[in-house]
């Protein structure tokens, strides 16, 4: 290390430890720096190594997080929003040491208005939580990413999942955000009009930022009336072509699919095994529609009338919860099958997204480069929407294992976007996924440095994720 990056260190270990000094007299014993916190508050699936920050702030109220904010600021220390954990790429990682901001105890539910069908939430409620209050009132907020993640780091991720295809992801299910800035303002985004004019669209530049322009307090968002009926249904098909050409007309033919999932055969190889499930080890998929009991029966009907056209069936489907969750059984239990299939190994989840049009290509490209290159990784997608992911199961202690893994990470990556895709459909950039941005946008990688100067001249809002450099 050269003296002026140890002079450099070292300084910043000076800021931090004097914002953790300032800090403790805000918080008390809500400001935590023994190790096994700071491990717990450093969390990643990938191959990425965990880096500790040196304490973890707790949180209750937006008026201490700005306060948190502007010691940090003052002191020039990196913050680290934190939610449920659930980081894919090292987002809540702390490259810089820094403070980790742990929004779960900012767990409340503000207001439910059943009247403009949307409802505001503390950022560390999670969507299992506001589900469970809104059932009773007969209501749901649809974005289900799978885990039980807060609602602000899903906002902060830009985070969708298997209902996307019918309800939109976060970006269209956030009405507006109150956020913490940098300099520790605090900035509520919009009003709840369902549509405005009035000035640049600030709850769009916080969803997907990850925590690098501001942190998200609170969140209003859409909510919908829980449907009268839900059908839950399975179909094997002859090949993955076969599956998405059938998803691509239902689409087209208005069929309101509510989920609709791509299982190619390694992942029901690993479901049958995991799940005691005798499914045929094909391409299939995983449906699920929402309405009326007769909209529901039209809506699967019409769904095999189409998976036949294309050599796919039986389709098998059933509007009673407990038929539909033993259809659905090999889908839940997805990734837990596929770190089964090696015990041994550490299951890494990725993912890209490209237009539907080219989701077989590029999935049967991929089922080819894993063949090639002896990796373990069943594939599993939100086919509705062209977003799927591979877990892959990899010893990372291996170096040459480790190594052919993060090469087919790298080309899984490049393959999407020249198929004019993304690096990543839902996951985030974080850490693992900078590499690739400027392939991806271009020019627009400049436009975003300039937000994040202009917002964060200090840098100090979860530096090193999203930009590479």
């Amino acid at each position: 290390m050269s003296i002026a990056l140890a002079n450099s260190s070292a300084r910043g270990r000076n800021a931090v430890g004097s914002a953790i000094g300032e800090l403790d007299l805000i918080l008390g014993d809500r400001l935590l720096t023994d190790e096994a916190a700071l491990r717990v508050h450093t969390h990643t699936t990938t191959g990425l190594a965990a880096q500790l920050p040196d304490a973890v702030a707790l949180p209750e109220t937006t008026e201490e997080v700005a306060r948190i904010v502007k010691v940090a600021a003052s002191f020039g220390a990196p913050l680290i929003p934190f939610g449920a954990g659930s980081s894919l790429e090292g987002h809540v990682n702390a490259p810089f040491g820094g403070i980790s901001v742990d929004l779960r105890r900012m767990n409340r539910v503000l207001a439910v208005r059943p009247s403009d069908l949307d409802c505001t939430v503390e950022a560390g409620v999670t969507r299992e939580q506001l589900n469970e209050r809104l059932r009773g009132e007969g209501y749901f907020f649809p974005v289900d990413p799978g885990a039980n993640s807060t609602l602000g780091g899903m906002a902060a991720t830009r985070a969708s999942g298997t209902t996307t295809v019918r309800y939109g992801s976060m970006r269209d299910n956030v009405v507006s955000l109150k956020a913490v800035m940098a300099d520790g303002s605090v900035v509520t985004t919009a009003g709840r009009a369902r549509k405005s004019a009035a000035g640049y669209d600030l709850t769009r530049l916080l969803i997907g930022s990850e925590g690098t322009l501001g942190i998200i307090t609170e969140l209003t968002l859409r909510i919908y009336g829980l449907p009268a009926s839900i059908a839950g249904g399975y179909c094997p098909f002859p090949s993955i072509g076969a599956a998405c050409d059938a998803t691509i007309l239902a689409i087209q033919s208005g069929i309101p699919v509510a989920r609709i999932e791509l299982l190619e055969p390694v992942q029901i190889r690993a479901s049958n095994r995991y799940s005691n499930l005798s499914l045929a080890e094909v391409p299939s998929l995983f449906l699920e529609f929402h309405g009326t009991e007769a909209a529901v029966a039209e809506q699967a009907t019409a769904f095999g009338a189409i998976a036949a056209k294309f050599g796919g069936g039986p389709f098998e489907w059933d509007s009673r919860p407990e038929e539909r969750e033993r259809f659905w059984k090999a889908r839940k239990d997805a990734f837990w099958a596929a770190t089964a299939l090696r015990p041994d190994a550490r299951t890494t989840s990725t993912d890209v997204c490209v237009p539907l049009s080219r989701l077989a290509d590029c999935v049967r490209e991929i089922e080819a480069d894993l063949k090639g290159h002896g990796l373990v990784a069943p594939i599993l997608g939100h086919v509705g929407d062209g977003n799927f992911h591979v877990l892959l199961a990899v010893d990372w202690d291996d170096p040459s294992e480790a190594a052919r893994a993060d090469a087919f990470m790298k080309r899984l990556a490049e393959r999407a976007i020249a198929m004019d895709g993304t690096c990543t459909g839902e996951h985030g950039v974080g850490q693992g996924k900078m590499a690739y941005l400027a392939a991806e946008h271009g020019a627009g990688v400049p436009v975003m440095r300039a937000i994040k100067t202009a917002l964060d001249p200090l840098g100090i809002m979860n530096p090193g994720k999203i930009l590479p450099g």
